[in-house]
């Protein structure tokens, strides 16, 4: 059981407005199966990652453009089902109105790979539908852009707000031991002892 994470470029874009970003990929598994979270900029960059593995989903943590553009491409590279959370619906359709995702995300839902499990934590506020997945048995969290190494994600977009990514940090993550590392959607990783003590 390994975590690997890999870098694709490319923009955002919303509100009119378009932005250089680098995400993080991050797949999570064995020698034989995986799961992807997120599928940004290039379908290359994800596969260069994924190897040979059987991809068992695509994992979206929210449906901004430079988290989901690929997913539909890389669905039909690797035959795996997109998994998003239908409170995103909005941003998902200004990116991809002509494809569908496979799978609805929901708070509590459990996610099997290679042995162990991921937890969907659902919390709101970068995005309506953003999720963190946690992954007890590995002692980390995949935050999307809910939590960065320095405080939450952005609020200043549609569809956003700043008190509800704060409850949602509050209620949803820093209830996890401080010493869970924290793999965020952007930039460098950070733990939830760490974050705790800058929001508190």
């Amino acid at each position: 059981m390994r975590v690997d994470r890999a870098v694709s470029s490319g923009t955002f874009s919303l509100d009119g407005e378009t932005f250089e970003v680098d995400n993080n990929i991050w797949v999570i598994g064995d020698d034989a199966e995986c799961v992807v979270i997120d599928a940004p900029h290039d379908v290359a960059d994800i596969l260069a990652v994924v190897g040979d593995r059987k991809v068992k989903a695509i994992i979206c943590t929210h449906a901004h453009d430079d988290h989901v553009r690929a997913a539909p491409a890389l669905r039909e590279e690797v035959v795996a089902p997109i998994m998003l959370h239908p409170a995103d619906k909005v941003l998902w359709e200004l990116v991809h109105p002509e494809h569908y995702w496979n799978a609805s995300l929901a708070d509590g839902l459990t996610i099997e790979v290679a042995g162990t499990t991921l937890q969907v934590l659902h919390t709101p506020g970068h995005a309506p539908g953003a999720v963190c997945l946690y992954a007890p048995d590995l002692g980390c969290v995949f935050t999307g852009d809910t939590l960065f190494n320095g405080g939450p994600g952005a609020t200043g977009r549609s569809y956003s707000d700043s008190d509800l990514i704060k409850e949602s940090i509050r209620a949803k993550l820093f209830i996890l031991p401080d010493e869970t590392v924290v793999h965020t959607g952007h930039g460098d990783d950070t733990t939830i002892g760490a974050e705790k003590a800058r929001l508190l």
